[in-house]
């Protein structure tokens, strides 16, 4: 009778950016980055999981808030480079931008048949209380998931786990600072749960594409935000708007995307798309949508060539906006791009 093969079944590769998941306690007592590659001394649980874990990073640990756009093309052109070698991928990476670069590699990866999963912690690896331990050892497990009855892989997305939650990486936000359930996808439902099972819900899920993956290498980081508020002034709204070499911008408006009629707010706007400015109009509220046109708060923007966001998040509205410019396609083109549905980041109704 022949021996049981115990050999690992799936391939996955940790990445690590940075962040507070890689973070270690030196003798002094300070939180240190420490050297992730020792990680399975850290995790002995890891060799419980019947699957080859290796790790890389970009480089030295990048403190989230020091994210750029070129570190999410260098990790596009890092995933294609080993993409024929693994199965999976699972990213870590601070808490604070996170949602930001998984929405800007759900673009830059086109045609995914793989799983790419971010994750981190709240609490460092080497403190007892951590939530790093699970959200990678179950990160690694949607990674390494099949689907039962097709023998493919569960989740061909760019996603973001944490605190037993799996959600479409370019609808994750960011919303608790203190506590572990970190991230939350207001528009769309959930990919998966982990409890005592791995819960995966299928229905929400993008199918595997039928084209091999396109890795694309170029953003246009001239794109700003104009975040309104009561009292902005015509002098702060044309500094934004007018700044040199801008491209394109997301206005953040009230409620289902309204705005000011006053004379002069809609004079800014048509100066800015008149210079070839493409504007995109995102809600400030976490749920809902933006319904242009449902009040007479929002009925000039249609005319005014400004571009309805739908239900898309603002991480995900201003990297879609990178990405599309960065394409570089004739204008009508890109208009068009960017109210279509790309990776999964808006419900088209």
């Amino acid at each position: 009778m022949s021996a049981p093969d115990n050999r690992p079944q799936t391939s996955i590769l940790i990445i690590y950016t940075g962040g507070t998941v890689g973070m270690a306690y030196n003798k002094r007592g300070e939180l240190v980055p420490m050297n992730f590659e020792q990680i399975r001394k850290r995790m002995p649980e890891l060799r419980q999981l019947n699957m080859q874990v290796d790790v890389t990073n970009l480089g030295d640990p990048i403190d989230s808030s020091n994210v750029t756009a070129q570190d999410w093309l260098r990790l596009a052109a890092l995933i294609q480079e080993n993409y024929a070698r693994y199965d999976g991928f699972v990213v870590l990476h601070g808490t604070d931008t996170m949602a930001y670069s998984a929405a800007a590699l759900s673009f830059l990866l086109e045609s995914l048949g793989k799983t790419v999963v971010f994750t981190g912690a709240q609490v460092p690896v080497g403190r007892i209380r951590t939530d790093a331990r699970r959200n990678l050892v179950t990160a690694l497990e949607m990674a390494a998931a099949r689907h039962p009855m097709a023998d493919t892989v569960r989740v061909p997305e760019v996603c973001l786990f944490f605190n037993d939650q799996l959600i479409r990486g370019n609808r994750a936000k960011k919303v608790e600072s203190q506590q572990y359930n970190a991230f939350r996808s207001e528009n769309y439902p959930s990919l998966a749960e982990a409890g005592i099972e791995l819960v995966f819900k299928d229905e929400q899920i993008r199918r595997l594409p039928d084209t091999p993956l396109r890795v694309h290498q170029q953003l246009e980081e001239n794109v700003t935000i104009l975040h309104l508020f009561p009292g902005l002034t015509e002098r702060m709204v044309r500094a934004q708007l007018e700044a040199p070499y801008l491209r394109g911008a997301v206005l953040l408006t009230y409620g289902s995307g309204n705005a000011p009629t006053a004379p002069w707010f809609l004079q800014a706007l048509r100066d800015a798309t008149d210079q070839g400015l493409l504007l995109l109009n995102v809600s400030q509220c976490e749920e809902g949508r933006v319904l242009q046109g449902r009040y007479e708060t929002s009925a000039h923007f249609t005319d005014l060539g400004v571009i309805g966001g739908d239900d898309i998040t603002v991480e995900a509205a201003i990297t879609k906006l990178m990405f599309v410019l960065g394409l570089n396609e004739k204008p009508t083109r890109t208009r068009h791009l960017l109210t279509q549905d790309l990776r999964g980041e808006i419900t088209i109704m």
